[in-house]
């Protein structure tokens, strides 16, 4: 059997490699957004960062809009750039403003559905983009885990517009809301337990 040997005397003669210790990674803190009942209800008090939201609503124009509203204005009054991928309708330019969005900031890609997700994943990852607002009209699984990664890649904020209908299906995004008659249910949280009951929001559609 060999002889056992100090590890300090191993160190000295360079027999084994010591390492560099692993600078600890900063917590990058969530985005609020801007309403308060809801924040507090949400782990790390806000929009999971890089990272893929999904919001479920039986049809555009239940107060979607008016959910992100408030950190789409955030950012883009910091000089951060939106993309919306391929909107049901048109974005209502007085209508942002008067929400506060600094329009030079908003851009708009137009796709048809076959095209939209990869611009989606592409606008994602850039780099280039603090927010990109899609609406997948038929996404699976493995599509959303690629807006996922796209989102973690490009250190960007993802919110995905989809039916309701889609509750049922398992989702990778960390964050599932769904609206609903002027309220929002969290069904999943990545950090926490998704509350139980609904809460009342005042969204100005």
């Amino acid at each position: 059997m060999a002889a056992v040997r100090a590890l300090d005397q191993l160190l000295e003669s360079r027999q084994v490699w010591r390492g560099q210790p692993r600078a600890a990674v900063p917590e990058v803190a969530a985005h609020p957004t801007g309403h308060p009942a809801l924040d507090s209800r949400l782990p790390g008090g806000g929009w999971p960062p890089s990272a893929l939201s999904e919001v479920l609503l039986g049809a555009p124009g239940q107060g979607e809009l008016a959910l992100v509203w408030p950190t789409l204005a955030r950012l883009s009054q910091l000089q951060q750039t939106v993309v919306l991928v391929a909107p049901p309708h048109l974005p209502h330019a007085p209508g942002w403003a008067g929400a506060g969005l600094a329009l030079s900031q908003l851009q708009v890609v137009h796709a048809n559905p076959r095209e939209a997700l990869w611009a989606a994943e592409q606008c994602l990852r850039s780099a280039a983009c603090a927010a990109v607002l899609c609406w997948p009209q038929q996404a699976d699984d493995r599509a959303l885990r690629r807006l996922q990664v796209a989102a973690e890649t490009g250190q960007c904020l993802g919110f995905a517009f989809r039916d309701s209908r889609q509750a049922r299906n398992p989702s990778p995004a960390p964050l599932r809301l769904q609206l609903d008659a002027g309220q929002v249910r969290v069904l999943k949280c990545r950090g926490g337990m998704a509350p139980a009951q609904p809460l009342p929001l005042a969204l100005a559609h």
